[in-house]
């Protein structure tokens, strides 16, 4: 027999049953009409977006014949700007379709190789796009370009940064011209570059920096050639090196660092006018913030330093503050007539030769060598100044890490620039008269 608890048990039991499918059947009502209403906005979204998509592929199409188009979720800029990569070729299918050759890896494509390395536009044409950094590399920076048909004269490019950047140039087609003062060195690092590529075009010509002569010779030389002079890359230095006169009586940091690129830029000014748009790219250092102890002010009258005020250091950042001094005279001269010039650092103790002067150099090297650039690293501004798109025309800038930045105060002296320039020519042909009685 069912007791009166047992009857109410059940008539509970019945209404939360009767709670729960209400509860179930509102939920599926709720939970169907929401499914309709996402799906018809996501159609809606989904049409918007493949618009959107349509214009951007007719914006960039070969039917517009343009090479803009905006991404469909940011709504960037970006257009294919240049030439095609080293070593590709392009051509038209019986069909009419553009196709691309990669002659060098022998393979074919419909799709624009350039479209890796189309370049974002900005609405501020004064805004620095900086599209490298400290971890960047020489062929990372030139990645995509194709630059055959370019003259490059490199100093001290037998090894070292110098060599890293003969080589990544070399590599895209620059035809380069080792300046170097060893020979047997010049000619071994031109044939690893040809050995690496075999059309690589690279030459070798005697230069030494520590001598007036031997630069005119190299000038002269260079002319009866008659190539062109598209990058002048002034990137030969000595470190640390123990107080000596040259044999033009000048002292030998000094002269080899800043005086004989000074007097080799003058003598190819007018192949670098002939051959506009032109750039010359200084290799300086942030050491031309440490002029002497007392001040970081640039004397004149002691720009070649006696035995007895002679500290290495101090001489080398005095001939790298010279180098940006003369990069920005230059560039305020010469850009009128389309040659540009930059001064750079190329990165902080990198394992190069320049330590061997002495063994305590060469230790601190070693000890900063894990956390140094490498030598492809070091030469990657030097070749963005040399070949950047968006620096064509620029100049009078100085670089580190691909990236602009401000020199030192007396760098930026324009008064003391001029000052330097006509010191240093009064200087040269103080010595050239000696040697033409």
């Amino acid at each position: 027999m069912f007791t009166s608890s047992d009857v109410n048990i059940t008539l509970h039991c019945e209404q939360s049953d009767l709670f729960i499918e209400n509860l179930l059947s509102s939920f599926y009502e709720i939970s169907s009409s929401s499914l309709v209403k996402l799906f018809i906005m996501g159609r809606k979204l989904y049409r918007r977006r493949q618009v959107k998509i349509k214009q951007n592929r007719q914006r960039g199409s070969h039917q517009s014949e343009t090479t803009q188009w905006a991404h469909p979720a940011t709504g960037k800029r970006k257009r294919i700007a240049g030439e095609l990569p080293f070593g590709w070729t392009s051509g038209v299918d019986e069909k009419g379709l553009l196709f691309y050759i990669d002659h060098l890896q022998k393979r074919t494509t419909y799709t624009d190789p350039r479209l890796a390395f189309a370049v974002e536009e900005s609405n501020n044409p004064q805004e620095f796009n900086q599209r490298f950094d400290a971890y960047s590399t020489a062929l990372g920076v030139l990645q995509g370009r194709d630059l055959s048909g370019k003259y490059a004269i490199i100093t001290g490019a037998n090894s070292g940064i110098g060599f890293e950047t003969a080589r990544s140039l070399a590599l895209h087609g620059v035809h380069v011209v080792l300046a170097c003062r060893n020979l047997r060195k010049a000619n071994a690092a031109a044939g690893k570059i040809r050995d690496e590529l075999g059309p690589a075009k690279v030459d070798v010509m005697y230069l030494d920096l520590a001598s007036l002569r031997s630069i005119k010779q190299f000038a002269e030389n260079y002319k009866l050639r008659q190539w062109p002079v598209d990058m002048l890359i002034c990137n030969a230095a000595v470190f640390g090196h123990p107080w000596q006169l040259t044999e033009d009586g000048f002292e030998t940091t000094f002269q080899v660092n800043h005086l004989g690129h000074f007097y080799l830029m003058q003598l190819l000014e007018d192949t670098l006018i002939q051959s506009a748009p032109a750039r010359v790219v200084v290799v300086s250092s942030e050491s031309h913030r440490f002029v002497n102890l007392g001040s970081n002010k640039l004397d004149l009258d002691n720009l070649s330093v006696d035995q007895t005020d002679y500290w290495p250091i101090l001489a080398y950042g005095q001939s790298k503050l010279c180098n940006i001094m003369m990069s920005y005279e230059f560039d305020n001269r010469m850009r009128s007539k389309g040659v540009t010039c930059a001064a750079l650092h190329p990165g902080n103790m990198i394992y190069t030769g320049i330590k061997n002067n002495w063994w305590m150099w060469r230790l601190l090297w070693l000890l900063a060598r894990p956390f140094s650039k490498s030598l492809q690293q070091g030469a990657a501004t030097t070749v963005y100044c040399a070949t950047a798109r968006e620096l064509e025309g620029i100049g009078g800038l100085y670089f580190n890490s691909c990236c602009p930045c401000l020199p030192s105060e007396e760098a930026s002296d324009e008064g003391l620039g001029e000052a330097l320039r006509e010191k240093c020519n009064s200087m040269i042909q103080q010595r050239l008269s000696r040697y033409c009685l």
